[in-house]
């Protein structure tokens, strides 16, 4: 959220946004490709270039829509994170236990088949993988984004990944180890279990329900690749799977803490700068 603008303000920009059939059908072609020019997004409407520049507009003014200079054309990306926090915050609260995540067969960025319930988002971001990679594992980076929290790991496959979970707390090791470590192009660990530390934050109270739920073990993958488009940057994909259940109240939470995080990411890394492809050193 900008800093200095309320929740209510912009969700009045979202709901305005979303309000026309139009926008919401070009939310939807961005959906399914990302990076198109305004002729592009035209192709095909009963509407002109001066109107779909105006919902155009419309969209980038309530942040649903991110825009990367290309030559003389202006490339349009879906950015799903406001309409997340309008979703957690005036819907989520009356609507427990559906958590936002894939409850049939996916495949994976490795092409493996996900048969159980999984954790997956794409977000575009204008820095090279290598400086992605580095946000994901160096602690300065990390406290830019997360403050005193997160991760902490040599990031050697085998290696633990300790977590801060309290700001006031120490770095405690929950059994998560690297699995794979390729900098500039995909990290994974496994992921922690249910925590006694977690449980009113999940709101079990069940001493039943929360061991069952506390058995599950999941892992995190993230895939850094060029971007459809050159001047996009980077696309990064992250991928949680090996849940055991669509109702997992872990898969739940990472739904939501993984997207804002990696919102956090973004605009630490973008920073407010022009990403320039032609600077991005060789894969």
């Amino acid at each position: 959220m900008p800093s200095g603008v309320t929740m209510d303000e912009v969700s009045d920009e979202v709901f305005k946004a979303l309000a026309d059939a139009n926008r919401r059908r070009l939310l939807d072609r961005l959906d399914q490709r990302g990076g198109q020019s305004l002729r592009e997004l035209g192709e095909g409407l009963a509407m002109s270039r001066q109107a779909v520049s105006k919902h155009l507009a419309v969209l980038e003014a309530a942040r649903l829509v991110d825009t990367v200079r290309h030559g003389r054309e202006k490339l349009h990306y879906l950015n799903p994170v406001p309409i997340r926090e309008l979703a957690d915050h005036w819907i989520g609260r009356y609507d427990h236990g559906r958590p936002a995540a894939l409850s049939h067969p996916q495949q994976t960025p490795e092409g493996r088949t996900m048969s159980k319930p999984a954790y997956e988002y794409v977000i575009y971001i204008h820095s090279t993988p290598e400086e992605i990679y580095r946000a994901l594992t160096d602690p300065e980076l990390i406290a830019d984004y997360m403050g005193d929290t997160g991760p902490r790991s040599d990031w050697q496959v085998g290696s633990p990944v300790e977590w801060k979970m309290d700001p006031n707390g120490e770095f405690r090791d929950y059994g998560q180890r690297v699995l794979t470590a390729e900098p500039g192009r995909r990290l994974s660990y496994t992921w922690h279990r249910l925590q006694p530390e977690h449980r009113e934050m999940v709101g079990i109270t069940s001493d039943e329900e929360f061991a069952e739920a506390a058995k599950e073990r999941s892992r995190v993958t993230f895939t850094l690749e060029p971007a459809e488009e050159p001047a996009a940057g980077t696309k990064l994909t992250i991928v949680q799977d090996e849940f055991d259940s669509p109702d997992s109240v872990m898969l739940a939470s990472v739904s939501v803490g993984w997207t804002l995080i990696l919102s956090e990411v973004k605009t630490l890394l973008e920073g407010g700068r022009r990403f320039d492809p032609a600077s991005s050193p060789p894969a």
